[in-house]
């Protein structure tokens, strides 16, 4: 499964109860990490991690429940720049993790043995070891990620999407994917959660190589994104905000879509695309309608087994 934040998060939880959760890899987006305070912050890997060991604070969908913020708030007293949230358990994560990283491991290792101390028993790989940076071009210049998504809250029209860094699959990544029965898009972003591990050297030719079926889930539901910024990047990037959308920047690499019951209407059209439309729930409001999503998005795949991309 190829996964960004939040909504692969879920979408992962759901998985993971209805198939042997080590039977599963999820490779994550890593073009979102950044450096805050010294320390080698890793949004989208952390909230699948926690969200896998049942640690995530369930209101927002990242970050630790309960957690407390009282190191936020004395670097905020002493004058330093807080508006990215690390609370005081999530940080021990940082912490770790950039230690680690002094010592000369590489993230895929570091994330491993995150992985263990949590008890996540999925295999959770970064994309890639390599420095690979999200830049958003919005009409006052070119912004980094985390200062767009976070700091000025995406409230700048993008009009281009660029990833810096000549990254390299992480070990095990195109393993993976060659040898995967199922490799799914996670309903996420597809130009800043998706599209970075795409981008990574060799990935896109890995899945289009695979014998495996390819299934995306569609992050934009009656024309709107649940979560993020997906619906808005669709209309500044110049595509139709819609599941027809998605699976229109999908084409050639996936075997089908699934897609939200408000968008039943639109899988004659991604039909005439050459991508297989199964449409379900898949709103992911609680427990059984993550797992429902789930099989919905292995019986896609069992329908395509075979089929030419």
């Amino acid at each position: 499964m190829l996964c960004g934040g939040v909504g692969a998060a879920r979408f992962l939880s759901g998985l993971v109860r209805v198939v042997d959760p080590a039977d599963v890899t999820a490779i994550v987006n890593v073009a979102d990490d950044e450096t805050f305070h010294g320390l080698h912050v890793s949004p989208d890997l952390d909230t699948v991690l926690y969200t896998l060991a049942g640690v995530v604070d369930q209101t927002r969908g990242w970050g630790v429940r309960d957690d407390t913020y009282a190191v936020q708030q004395a670097l905020s007293r002493l004058g330093r720049d807080t508006w990215f949230q690390l609370g005081d358990a999530d940080l021990a994560t940082h912490i770790h993790r950039t230690a680690l990283l002094r010592e000369g491991h590489p993230l895929s290792d570091v994330t491993a043995r995150l992985a263990r101390a949590l008890g996540v028993a999925t295999r959770v790989l970064p994309a890639s070891d390599d420095r690979q940076a999200t830049k958003v071009l919005c009409d006052g210049g070119w912004l980094d990620f985390q200062e767009w998504f976070v700091h000025r809250a995406t409230r700048d029209r993008v009009r281009e999407v660029r990833f810096e860094g000549d990254a390299r699959p992480a070990p095990g990544v195109r393993e993976a994917i060659a040898a995967a029965d199922v490799i799914v898009l996670a309903p996420s972003n597809p130009f800043v959660s998706i599209g970075p591990i795409l981008a990574v050297a060799g990935v896109r030719e890995a899945i289009e190589r695979a014998a495996a079926p390819v299934v995306a889930v569609s992050p934009i539901v009656g024309g709107e994104a649940l979560k993020g910024p997906a619906a808005a990047m669709l209309e500044s990037l110049g595509h139709e905000v819609s599941a027809l959308g998605v699976a229109r920047i999908y084409r050639g690499l996936v075997d089908v879509c699934v897609v939200d019951e408000r968008d039943a209407s639109l899988a004659r059209a991604i039909a005439d695309l050459g991508i297989g439309a199964v449409v379900t729930r898949t709103i992911m409001s609680d427990r059984a309608a993550k797992e429902s999503l789930a099989r919905a998005v292995l019986d896609a795949a069992s329908g395509t087994v075979g089929a030419a991309r």
